[in-house]
Protein backbone atom coordinates (compact mmCIF):
# COMPACT_ATOMS: atom_id res chain seq x y z
CA UNK A 1 0.00 0.00 0.00
CA UNK A 2 1.43 3.65 -0.66
CA UNK A 3 1.76 6.38 1.12
CA UNK A 4 -0.82 8.02 -0.84
CA UNK A 5 -3.32 4.93 -0.13
CA UNK A 6 -2.44 5.25 3.39
CA UNK A 7 -3.23 8.61 4.21
CA UNK A 8 -7.00 8.00 2.52
CA UNK A 9 -7.83 5.49 5.05
CA UNK A 10 -6.36 7.45 7.75
CA UNK A 11 -8.63 9.79 7.10
CA UNK A 12 -11.33 8.02 6.30
CA UNK A 13 -10.88 6.10 9.52
CA UNK A 14 -11.52 9.27 11.30
CA UNK A 15 -13.98 10.60 8.89
CA UNK A 16 -16.56 7.96 10.46
CA UNK A 17 -15.11 8.46 14.02
CA UNK A 18 -15.80 11.97 14.01
CA UNK A 19 -19.22 11.28 12.34
CA UNK A 20 -20.56 8.53 14.58
CA UNK A 21 -19.46 10.95 17.28
CA UNK A 22 -21.42 14.12 15.97
CA UNK A 23 -24.87 12.56 14.46
CA UNK A 24 -26.03 11.41 16.81
CA UNK A 25 -25.76 14.63 19.28
CA UNK A 26 -27.33 16.59 16.00
CA UNK A 27 -30.02 13.94 15.49
CA UNK A 28 -30.95 14.31 19.47
CA UNK A 29 -31.01 18.55 18.86
CA UNK A 30 -32.94 18.32 15.91
CA UNK A 31 -35.63 16.00 17.04
CA UNK A 32 -38.09 16.53 20.13
CA UNK A 33 -37.94 14.68 23.07
CA UNK A 34 -38.94 10.81 22.96
CA UNK A 35 -41.26 9.92 25.18
CA UNK A 36 -40.57 6.71 27.18
CA UNK A 37 -43.95 5.80 28.79
CA UNK A 38 -45.41 6.68 25.07
CA UNK A 39 -44.74 3.06 23.92
CA UNK A 40 -46.81 1.12 26.27
CA UNK A 41 -48.38 -2.28 25.83
CA UNK A 42 -51.93 -0.04 24.58
CA UNK A 43 -50.34 1.75 21.82
CA UNK A 44 -48.51 -1.24 20.62
CA UNK A 45 -51.26 -3.43 19.87
CA UNK A 46 -53.39 -0.31 18.52
CA UNK A 47 -50.25 -0.16 15.91
CA UNK A 48 -49.76 -3.52 15.10
CA UNK A 49 -53.55 -4.44 15.13
CA UNK A 50 -54.40 -1.27 12.62
CA UNK A 51 -51.31 -2.56 10.64
CA UNK A 52 -52.66 -5.86 10.56
CA UNK A 53 -56.32 -4.96 9.56
CA UNK A 54 -54.62 -2.23 6.58
CA UNK A 55 -52.06 -4.87 4.73
CA UNK A 56 -54.31 -7.87 5.12
CA UNK A 57 -56.78 -5.56 3.75
CA UNK A 58 -55.04 -4.12 0.52
CA UNK A 59 -54.51 -7.97 -0.35
CA UNK A 60 -57.84 -8.56 -0.35
CA UNK A 61 -58.32 -5.61 -2.47
CA UNK A 62 -56.41 -6.82 -4.85
CA UNK A 63 -58.58 -9.89 -5.24
CA UNK A 64 -60.23 -7.83 -7.00
CA UNK A 65 -57.87 -7.84 -9.44
CA UNK A 66 -57.62 -11.71 -9.54
CA UNK A 67 -61.10 -12.26 -9.96
CA UNK A 68 -60.98 -10.17 -12.86
CA UNK A 69 -58.03 -11.39 -14.83
CA UNK A 70 -59.70 -15.40 -13.82
CA UNK A 71 -62.79 -14.43 -14.83
CA UNK A 72 -61.10 -12.20 -18.33
CA UNK A 73 -59.05 -15.92 -19.19
CA UNK A 74 -62.15 -17.97 -18.75
CA UNK A 75 -64.56 -16.23 -20.96
CA UNK A 76 -64.47 -16.10 -24.50
CA UNK A 77 -62.29 -12.90 -26.42
CA UNK A 78 -66.12 -11.25 -27.57
CA UNK A 79 -66.76 -10.86 -23.45
CA UNK A 80 -63.48 -9.68 -21.64
CA UNK A 81 -64.39 -5.96 -21.86
CA UNK A 82 -67.24 -6.72 -20.25
CA UNK A 83 -65.38 -9.03 -17.26
CA UNK A 84 -63.36 -6.16 -16.32
CA UNK A 85 -66.31 -3.51 -16.58
CA UNK A 86 -68.74 -5.74 -13.95
CA UNK A 87 -65.27 -6.54 -11.74
CA UNK A 88 -64.29 -2.71 -11.51
CA UNK A 89 -68.26 -1.40 -11.30
CA UNK A 90 -68.68 -4.01 -8.39
CA UNK A 91 -66.14 -3.11 -6.16
CA UNK A 92 -66.52 0.60 -6.48
CA UNK A 93 -70.39 -0.23 -5.61
CA UNK A 94 -69.49 -2.39 -2.96
CA UNK A 95 -67.49 0.58 -1.17
CA UNK A 96 -70.02 2.56 -1.11
CA UNK A 97 -72.90 0.63 -0.05
CA UNK A 98 -70.96 -1.16 3.12
CA UNK A 99 -70.39 2.78 3.91
CA UNK A 100 -74.37 3.80 3.11
CA UNK A 101 -75.64 1.07 5.09
CA UNK A 102 -73.81 -2.14 5.00
CA UNK A 103 -71.07 -2.22 7.89
CA UNK A 104 -73.75 -0.67 10.63
CA UNK A 105 -76.10 -3.60 9.71
CA UNK A 106 -73.31 -6.15 9.85
CA UNK A 107 -71.74 -4.83 12.80
CA UNK A 108 -74.62 -3.06 14.87
CA UNK A 109 -72.99 -3.45 18.28
CA UNK A 110 -75.79 -2.44 20.59
CA UNK A 111 -78.41 -1.39 18.33
CA UNK A 112 -80.01 -3.72 16.83
CA UNK A 113 -83.04 -2.88 14.95
CA UNK A 114 -84.54 -6.80 15.90
CA UNK A 115 -82.23 -8.18 18.13
CA UNK A 116 -79.60 -10.55 17.14
CA UNK A 117 -81.27 -10.93 13.58
CA UNK A 118 -81.44 -6.99 11.98
CA UNK A 119 -79.43 -4.34 12.40
CA UNK A 120 -79.38 -0.88 12.15
CA UNK A 121 -80.15 1.41 8.84
CA UNK A 122 -77.51 4.65 8.68
CA UNK A 123 -74.02 5.11 7.59
CA UNK A 124 -70.74 4.60 8.74
CA UNK A 125 -69.00 7.96 10.71
CA UNK A 126 -65.53 7.99 10.89
CA UNK A 127 -64.15 9.44 14.87
CA UNK A 128 -61.29 11.96 14.85
CA UNK A 129 -57.81 10.27 14.90
CA UNK A 130 -57.42 11.76 18.31
CA UNK A 131 -60.11 10.65 19.73
CA UNK A 132 -59.98 7.04 18.01
CA UNK A 133 -59.38 5.07 21.61
CA UNK A 134 -62.39 3.41 21.56
CA UNK A 135 -60.96 -0.28 20.51
CA UNK A 136 -57.38 -1.24 19.81
CA UNK A 137 -57.23 -0.59 16.44
CA UNK A 138 -58.30 2.57 14.16
CA UNK A 139 -61.90 2.49 13.04
CA UNK A 140 -61.10 3.74 9.85
CA UNK A 141 -58.98 0.09 9.28
CA UNK A 142 -61.45 -1.89 10.59
CA UNK A 143 -64.17 -0.67 7.92
CA UNK A 144 -61.67 -1.10 5.46
CA UNK A 145 -60.85 -4.45 6.20
CA UNK A 146 -64.81 -5.77 6.26
CA UNK A 147 -65.33 -3.68 3.02
CA UNK A 148 -63.15 -5.84 0.97
CA UNK A 149 -64.72 -9.10 2.10
CA UNK A 150 -68.40 -7.58 1.10
CA UNK A 151 -66.92 -6.89 -2.63
CA UNK A 152 -65.35 -10.61 -2.35
CA UNK A 153 -68.36 -11.50 -2.08
CA UNK A 154 -70.36 -10.05 -5.31
CA UNK A 155 -67.22 -11.39 -7.43
CA UNK A 156 -68.18 -14.56 -6.82
CA UNK A 157 -71.48 -14.17 -8.82
CA UNK A 158 -69.80 -12.14 -11.51
CA UNK A 159 -68.32 -14.92 -13.20
CA UNK A 160 -70.72 -17.48 -12.40
CA UNK A 161 -73.20 -15.28 -14.89
CA UNK A 162 -71.09 -14.25 -17.25
CA UNK A 163 -71.33 -14.15 -21.15
CA UNK A 164 -74.73 -13.41 -20.92
CA UNK A 165 -76.35 -11.20 -18.57
CA UNK A 166 -76.72 -7.52 -19.35
CA UNK A 167 -74.93 -4.96 -17.17
CA UNK A 168 -77.16 -2.76 -15.37
CA UNK A 169 -79.59 -5.90 -13.92
CA UNK A 170 -76.37 -7.30 -12.49
CA UNK A 171 -75.08 -4.21 -11.40
CA UNK A 172 -78.48 -3.37 -9.33
CA UNK A 173 -78.50 -6.73 -7.88
CA UNK A 174 -74.59 -5.93 -7.10
CA UNK A 175 -76.45 -3.05 -4.92
CA UNK A 176 -79.18 -5.26 -2.73
CA UNK A 177 -76.31 -7.94 -2.12
CA UNK A 178 -73.98 -5.91 -0.99
CA UNK A 179 -75.94 -3.32 0.61
CA UNK A 180 -78.16 -5.18 2.45
CA UNK A 181 -78.02 -9.19 1.67
CA UNK A 182 -74.57 -9.99 2.66
CA UNK A 183 -74.38 -7.88 5.89
CA UNK A 184 -77.46 -8.94 6.83
CA UNK A 185 -76.91 -12.60 7.46
CA UNK A 186 -73.04 -11.75 8.17
CA UNK A 187 -74.45 -9.90 11.62
CA UNK A 188 -75.94 -13.19 12.61
CA UNK A 189 -72.58 -14.38 13.20
CA UNK A 190 -69.85 -11.43 12.86
CA UNK A 191 -71.69 -8.86 14.33
CA UNK A 192 -72.49 -11.03 17.45
CA UNK A 193 -76.16 -12.20 16.27
CA UNK A 194 -77.86 -15.62 16.87
CA UNK A 195 -75.50 -18.16 15.17
CA UNK A 196 -72.69 -16.55 17.15
CA UNK A 197 -74.46 -17.38 20.40
CA UNK A 198 -75.50 -21.09 19.19
CA UNK A 199 -71.80 -21.15 18.83
CA UNK A 200 -71.47 -21.11 15.29
CA UNK A 201 -67.74 -20.69 13.95
CA UNK A 202 -66.92 -19.28 10.82
CA UNK A 203 -63.27 -17.82 11.46
CA UNK A 204 -62.73 -15.97 7.63
CA UNK A 205 -66.00 -16.62 5.92
CA UNK A 206 -66.48 -20.08 3.96
CA UNK A 207 -70.33 -19.45 4.66
CA UNK A 208 -70.31 -15.93 5.84
CA UNK A 209 -68.58 -14.77 2.06
CA UNK A 210 -68.44 -17.69 0.07
CA UNK A 211 -71.11 -19.79 -0.01
CA UNK A 212 -73.26 -16.39 0.50
CA UNK A 213 -71.42 -15.65 -2.84
CA UNK A 214 -72.20 -18.99 -4.63
CA UNK A 215 -76.26 -19.11 -2.72
CA UNK A 216 -76.49 -15.98 -4.88
CA UNK A 217 -74.95 -17.31 -7.94
CA UNK A 218 -76.97 -20.05 -7.95
CA UNK A 219 -80.31 -18.52 -8.20
CA UNK A 220 -79.09 -15.97 -10.83
CA UNK A 221 -77.79 -19.30 -13.20
CA UNK A 222 -81.03 -20.87 -12.78
CA UNK A 223 -83.38 -18.06 -13.44
CA UNK A 224 -80.56 -16.65 -16.37
CA UNK A 225 -80.54 -19.85 -18.24
CA UNK A 226 -77.28 -21.06 -19.58
CA UNK A 227 -75.28 -19.68 -22.43
CA UNK A 228 -77.41 -19.91 -26.04
CA UNK A 229 -75.10 -23.06 -27.53
CA UNK A 230 -74.11 -24.35 -24.27
CA UNK A 231 -76.79 -27.42 -24.32
CA UNK A 232 -77.99 -29.19 -26.89
CA UNK A 233 -81.46 -30.53 -27.18
CA UNK A 234 -80.47 -33.80 -26.58
CA UNK A 235 -78.33 -33.43 -23.88
CA UNK A 236 -75.27 -32.86 -25.02
CA UNK A 237 -72.64 -30.69 -23.39
CA UNK A 238 -70.37 -28.09 -25.56
CA UNK A 239 -67.39 -26.66 -24.27
CA UNK A 240 -67.09 -23.35 -24.60
CA UNK A 241 -62.99 -22.49 -24.17
CA UNK A 242 -61.82 -19.24 -22.60
CA UNK A 243 -59.76 -16.79 -24.02
CA UNK A 244 -56.40 -17.11 -21.88
CA UNK A 245 -55.38 -19.43 -20.28
CA UNK A 246 -52.37 -17.62 -18.65
CA UNK A 247 -54.64 -14.20 -17.35
CA UNK A 248 -56.98 -17.34 -15.68
CA UNK A 249 -53.12 -18.73 -14.23
CA UNK A 250 -52.08 -14.96 -13.07
CA UNK A 251 -55.67 -14.58 -11.63
CA UNK A 252 -55.54 -17.45 -9.47
CA UNK A 253 -52.11 -16.59 -8.37
CA UNK A 254 -53.21 -12.68 -6.87
CA UNK A 255 -56.35 -14.51 -5.28
CA UNK A 256 -53.51 -16.94 -3.86
CA UNK A 257 -51.77 -14.65 -2.87
CA UNK A 258 -54.53 -12.14 -1.25
CA UNK A 259 -55.87 -14.98 0.66
CA UNK A 260 -53.11 -14.56 3.11
CA UNK A 261 -54.76 -11.16 3.84
CA UNK A 262 -58.37 -12.50 4.07
CA UNK A 263 -57.29 -15.21 6.06
CA UNK A 264 -54.68 -14.20 8.02
CA UNK A 265 -56.15 -10.66 8.48
CA UNK A 266 -59.16 -12.49 10.36
CA UNK A 267 -56.95 -13.26 13.36
CA UNK A 268 -57.86 -9.63 14.27
CA UNK A 269 -55.09 -8.40 15.93
CA UNK A 270 -51.29 -8.67 16.09
CA UNK A 271 -49.91 -6.95 18.87
CA UNK A 272 -48.74 -9.83 20.88
CA UNK A 273 -46.29 -12.86 20.40
CA UNK A 274 -49.33 -15.27 20.52
CA UNK A 275 -51.46 -13.64 17.77
CA UNK A 276 -47.93 -13.07 15.87
CA UNK A 277 -47.68 -16.70 15.34
CA UNK A 278 -50.91 -17.38 15.63
CA UNK A 279 -51.23 -15.73 12.00
CA UNK A 280 -48.05 -17.10 10.66
CA UNK A 281 -49.75 -20.41 11.38
CA UNK A 282 -53.05 -19.12 9.60
CA UNK A 283 -50.86 -18.44 6.22
CA UNK A 284 -48.98 -21.79 6.36
CA UNK A 285 -52.15 -23.69 6.48
CA UNK A 286 -53.65 -21.72 3.84
CA UNK A 287 -51.22 -22.32 1.42
CA UNK A 288 -50.69 -25.75 2.54
CA UNK A 289 -54.72 -26.29 1.92
CA UNK A 290 -54.69 -24.41 -1.84
CA UNK A 291 -51.77 -26.61 -3.03
CA UNK A 292 -53.21 -29.91 -1.83
CA UNK A 293 -56.09 -28.76 -3.84
CA UNK A 294 -54.04 -28.15 -7.22
CA UNK A 295 -52.70 -31.48 -6.89
CA UNK A 296 -55.52 -33.51 -5.98
CA UNK A 297 -57.07 -31.91 -8.99
CA UNK A 298 -54.45 -32.70 -11.08
CA UNK A 299 -53.89 -36.22 -10.12
CA UNK A 300 -58.41 -36.98 -10.44
CA UNK A 301 -58.21 -35.35 -13.69
CA UNK A 302 -55.31 -37.55 -15.34
CA UNK A 303 -57.09 -40.95 -13.92
CA UNK A 304 -60.47 -39.55 -15.04
CA UNK A 305 -60.15 -38.17 -18.00
CA UNK A 306 -56.53 -39.72 -19.05
CA UNK A 307 -55.43 -35.86 -19.42
CA UNK A 308 -54.75 -33.04 -17.05
CA UNK A 309 -56.98 -30.31 -16.57
CA UNK A 310 -55.36 -26.89 -16.12
CA UNK A 311 -58.90 -25.41 -15.51
CA UNK A 312 -59.40 -27.64 -12.85
CA UNK A 313 -56.36 -26.99 -11.42
CA UNK A 314 -56.84 -23.77 -11.40
CA UNK A 315 -60.07 -23.97 -8.89
CA UNK A 316 -58.86 -26.73 -6.80
CA UNK A 317 -56.07 -24.08 -5.82
CA UNK A 318 -59.37 -21.77 -4.87
CA UNK A 319 -61.42 -24.54 -3.05
CA UNK A 320 -58.81 -25.78 -1.29
CA UNK A 321 -58.29 -21.84 -0.19
CA UNK A 322 -62.07 -21.69 0.35
CA UNK A 323 -62.37 -24.58 2.67
CA UNK A 324 -59.47 -23.96 4.74
CA UNK A 325 -60.95 -20.53 5.14
CA UNK A 326 -63.55 -21.14 8.21
CA UNK A 327 -61.29 -22.67 10.63
CA UNK A 328 -57.07 -22.09 9.23
CA UNK A 329 -55.51 -21.49 12.86
CA UNK A 330 -56.18 -24.93 14.35
CA UNK A 331 -55.46 -27.54 11.48
CA UNK A 332 -52.19 -29.22 12.22
CA UNK A 333 -50.47 -28.91 8.91
CA UNK A 334 -51.83 -32.69 7.62
CA UNK A 335 -55.25 -31.55 8.39
CA UNK A 336 -54.97 -28.37 6.29
CA UNK A 337 -53.52 -30.41 3.42
CA UNK A 338 -56.63 -33.12 3.82
CA UNK A 339 -59.29 -29.86 4.55
CA UNK A 340 -57.79 -28.76 1.20
CA UNK A 341 -57.21 -31.88 -0.95
CA UNK A 342 -60.93 -32.51 -0.34
CA UNK A 343 -61.43 -29.09 -2.14
CA UNK A 344 -60.05 -30.55 -5.20
CA UNK A 345 -62.10 -33.57 -4.97
CA UNK A 346 -65.31 -31.36 -4.71
CA UNK A 347 -64.47 -29.29 -7.82
CA UNK A 348 -63.54 -31.97 -10.01
CA UNK A 349 -66.56 -33.95 -9.51
CA UNK A 350 -69.45 -31.16 -8.80
CA UNK A 351 -68.45 -29.08 -12.53
CA UNK A 352 -69.29 -31.98 -14.65
CA UNK A 353 -72.36 -32.68 -12.13
CA UNK A 354 -73.64 -28.88 -12.88
CA UNK A 355 -73.19 -29.37 -16.23
CA UNK A 356 -75.58 -32.94 -16.72
CA UNK A 357 -78.56 -30.28 -14.50
CA UNK A 358 -77.45 -28.18 -16.89
CA UNK A 359 -76.82 -25.31 -14.98
CA UNK A 360 -74.19 -22.90 -16.61
CA UNK A 361 -71.24 -21.80 -14.28
CA UNK A 362 -68.72 -19.88 -16.64
CA UNK A 363 -65.89 -20.04 -14.45
CA UNK A 364 -66.94 -22.58 -11.76
CA UNK A 365 -67.63 -20.28 -8.91
CA UNK A 366 -70.82 -22.90 -7.04
CA UNK A 367 -68.66 -25.61 -6.80
CA UNK A 368 -64.98 -23.70 -5.55
CA UNK A 369 -67.14 -21.31 -3.49
CA UNK A 370 -70.38 -22.89 -2.55
CA UNK A 371 -70.10 -26.37 -2.24
CA UNK A 372 -66.45 -26.16 -1.14
CA UNK A 373 -67.29 -23.78 1.46
CA UNK A 374 -69.83 -25.82 2.80
CA UNK A 375 -67.66 -28.65 3.41
CA UNK A 376 -65.19 -25.76 5.23
CA UNK A 377 -67.67 -25.19 7.31
CA UNK A 378 -68.33 -28.45 8.75
CA UNK A 379 -65.45 -29.71 9.05
CA UNK A 380 -64.08 -27.12 11.64
CA UNK A 381 -65.59 -29.32 13.59
CA UNK A 382 -62.99 -31.73 13.39
CA UNK A 383 -59.96 -29.46 14.26
CA UNK A 384 -61.68 -27.14 16.63
CA UNK A 385 -63.15 -29.32 19.97
CA UNK A 386 -65.38 -26.21 21.02
CA UNK A 387 -67.44 -26.40 17.75
CA UNK A 388 -70.41 -28.57 17.65
CA UNK A 389 -71.22 -29.95 13.75
CA UNK A 390 -74.66 -29.82 14.25
CA UNK A 391 -74.78 -26.42 14.83
CA UNK A 392 -72.38 -25.59 12.01
CA UNK A 393 -74.64 -27.28 10.09
CA UNK A 394 -77.38 -24.72 10.89
CA UNK A 395 -75.76 -22.20 10.33
CA UNK A 396 -75.09 -23.24 6.70
CA UNK A 397 -78.58 -24.25 6.34
CA UNK A 398 -79.86 -20.50 7.75
CA UNK A 399 -77.74 -18.44 6.12
CA UNK A 400 -78.50 -20.77 2.55
CA UNK A 401 -82.01 -20.48 2.76
CA UNK A 402 -81.56 -16.72 2.98
CA UNK A 403 -79.44 -15.46 0.84
CA UNK A 404 -80.65 -18.13 -2.28
CA UNK A 405 -84.33 -16.78 -1.09
CA UNK A 406 -83.58 -13.08 -1.44
CA UNK A 407 -81.63 -13.79 -4.02
CA UNK A 408 -84.22 -15.54 -6.36
CA UNK A 409 -86.49 -13.00 -5.83
CA UNK A 410 -84.56 -9.85 -6.30
CA UNK A 411 -83.08 -11.60 -9.65
CA UNK A 412 -86.99 -12.77 -10.37
CA UNK A 413 -88.01 -8.76 -10.13
CA UNK A 414 -85.08 -7.98 -12.37
CA UNK A 415 -86.18 -9.97 -14.88
CA UNK A 416 -89.75 -9.42 -15.00
CA UNK A 417 -89.49 -5.75 -15.18
CA UNK A 418 -86.33 -4.51 -16.44
CA UNK A 419 -84.55 -8.22 -18.17
CA UNK A 420 -81.45 -10.06 -17.51
CA UNK A 421 -80.35 -11.32 -20.46
CA UNK A 422 -79.27 -9.23 -24.03
CA UNK A 423 -81.04 -10.60 -26.90
CA UNK A 424 -79.56 -13.24 -28.98
CA UNK A 425 -78.32 -11.51 -31.61
CA UNK A 426 -76.31 -9.68 -28.79
CA UNK A 427 -75.14 -12.59 -27.23
CA UNK A 428 -73.97 -14.14 -30.34
CA UNK A 429 -72.13 -10.68 -31.19
CA UNK A 430 -70.29 -10.37 -27.65
CA UNK A 431 -71.57 -8.65 -24.85
CA UNK A 432 -68.54 -6.38 -25.32
CA UNK A 433 -69.89 -4.61 -28.48
CA UNK A 434 -73.49 -5.11 -27.53
CA UNK A 435 -73.25 -3.45 -23.68
CA UNK A 436 -70.34 -0.99 -23.84
CA UNK A 437 -69.19 -0.69 -27.27
CA UNK A 438 -65.48 -1.54 -26.69
CA UNK A 439 -63.62 -4.32 -27.44
CA UNK A 440 -61.18 -6.21 -25.17
CA UNK A 441 -58.89 -7.51 -28.45
CA UNK A 442 -59.72 -4.98 -30.89
CA UNK A 443 -57.60 -6.31 -33.73
CA UNK A 444 -58.42 -9.86 -33.34
CA UNK A 445 -61.98 -9.27 -33.11
CA UNK A 446 -64.59 -9.97 -35.70
CA UNK A 447 -64.17 -6.17 -36.89
CA UNK A 448 -61.83 -4.54 -39.80
CA UNK A 449 -58.26 -4.95 -39.03
CA UNK A 450 -55.23 -2.40 -38.53
CA UNK A 451 -53.06 -1.79 -40.96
Amino acid sequence: MNSLQRNVNLGLAAFTVLAMSVVPSLAQDAAPAVDKTAATAPNVDYIFNTLLFLMGGFLVMWMAAGFAMLEAGLVRTKNVAMQCTKNIALYSIAGLMFWIVGYNLMYPGDSWVFAEYLGKFEPVTMPDPAQDTANSYATGSDWFFQMVFCATTASIVSGTLAERIKLWPFLIFVIILTGFIYPIQGSWEWGAGWLDDMGFSDFAGSTLVHSTGGWAALAGALLLGARAGKFGPNGEIHPMPGSSMPLATLGTFILWLGWFGFNGGSQLALGSLENASAVAKIFVNTNMAAAAGVVVAIVLTQVIYGKVDLTMALNGALAGLVSITAEPLTPAIWQAVLIGGVGGVIVVLTVPMLDKMRIDDVVGAIPVHLFAGIWGTLIVAWTNTDVNIAVQAVGVAAVGVFVFVTSFVVWGILKVTIGLRPTLEEETDGLDKAEIGLEAYPEFGSGSQRI
